[in-house]
């Protein structure tokens, strides 16, 4: 199955149409009906205390040598400023911004969109009273979208080989950052760069790892994964956003064919996580991790003042060619006294990359 997906990713690269790959001020913000969560703790959501002290921390020495990655486009990146190896990050295929992100996207009423079908997933956000979804049909091409929403500016993320939602507030130090892609891959996940300093932030954990941001974290927006019908009726006068091209990439397609039942992940050689197969689906808050089957059997889960649940409606956005049509994997509701907080539903091979001493609870 990696063969015929690394195959896939080539062919379709070669022809040009493939995506291989602070404190807030302002306004007051309620997120989801719920948390907006501070750098520190939006390191929980995915990291242990061990791995998040690990990628906020300078290391004494950037080796630039020890690397696999070209570094001729990035002459304003200050790769005396890591707090990673440059030997752990890899290329992903494109060069900068060979994923295109897309900036200040098309907006329209959620009741207009006539191409999403009912179970499709996407990312939806509500901050001060503005609800907006954004469709994995467009961010598996793009990977980021920077946009606003009532009156914050945010970066929605989406990292097709781990699955990995993320939604950022992109302010730092009272400036706003606009986010691109870097072409290189992390532990399999997207490495973002901003493109006021040319730093490098790796998206699942939203720290910065190179350059003058180095050491610096974003902060993370409680955002939900669920279903088009899902979003739809929980916020009928919501928006959404629609490619300002409809016709330049094959929108509705997953060029990811079968990843999420592959046996193995792609470009990822670190460890996996035993007793599990590593592209299983966990839930990922606090710093623990739960099998999406088991949330499918128990459907509603409680842990410390956390509860998290699933419902049926979803559709796989890596499963079949078409992405309207893949198998059911539900989606999955994580809150705390009623408000939602910061969740991600990943592949568990991710959250042992991330979180080595992390706990997969699996019964």
């Amino acid at each position: 199955m990696i063969r015929q997906l690394t195959l896939q990713l080539l062919i379709t690269l070669a022809v040009g149409s493939l995506p291989f790959h602070g404190s807030l001020n302002g306004p007051d913000i309620s997120v989801g009906g719920g948390f907006l969560v501070s750098p520190a703790a939006a390191q929980s959501i995915s990291s242990t205390n061990d791995t998040a002290a690990d990628e906020t921390t300078l290391l004494e020495q950037c080796d630039t040598a020890q690397r696999s990655i070209t570094l001729l486009a990035w002459s304003q990146t200050d790769f005396n400023r890591c707090t990673v190896r440059l030997d752990e990050i890899i290329s992903g295929g494109p060069g900068k911004d060979g994923i295109p992100s897309i900036d200040n996207p098309m907006i329209i009423a959620a009741d207009r969109a006539g191409d999403l079908t009912p179970e499709e997933p996407v990312i939806s956000l509500s901050i001060n009273g503005e609800a907006r979804a954004w469709p994995l049909r467009y961010l598996i091409w793009h990977e980021i979208v920077n946009d606003e929403l009532g009156g914050v500016p945010i970066a929605v993320t989406y990292c097709p080989l781990c699955n990995a939602t993320l939604v950022f507030d992109r302010r730092l130090d009272g400036q706003v950052l606009d986010f691109g892609t870097t072409g290189n891959l992390r532990k399999s996940d997207l490495v973002m760069y901003d493109r006021q300093t040319e730093s490098w932030w790796q998206q699942y954990t939203g720290t910065g790892i190179i350059g003058t941001h180095a050491g610096r974290s974003l902060t993370v927006l409680a955002s939900r994964l669920e279903s088009w019908q899902q979003f739809s009726l929980r916020h009928p006068g919501g928006s959404t956003m629609i490619p300002a091209e409809p016709f330049q990439r094959p929108y509705g397609i997953n060029p990811y064919q079968g990843y999420d039942t592959s046996s193995f992940p792609f470009l990822y050689d670190g460890e996996v996580p035993e007793g599990i197969r590593p592209l299983d689906y966990v839930v990922v808050t606090g710093g623990k991790a739960w099998s999406l089957k088991l949330m499918q059997e128990k459907r509603i889960i409680r842990d410390q003042g956390t509860t998290i649940e699933w419902q049926p409606g979803q559709r796989s956005a890596l499963d079949t060619r078409m992405l309207a049509d893949g198998r059911d994997i539900g989606m999955v509701t994580v809150t705390r006294d009623g408000a939602d907080i910061p969740y991600e539903v990943t592949f568990d091979f991710v959250f042992h990359a991330f979180t080595p001493d992390g706990e997969i609870i699996k019964q």
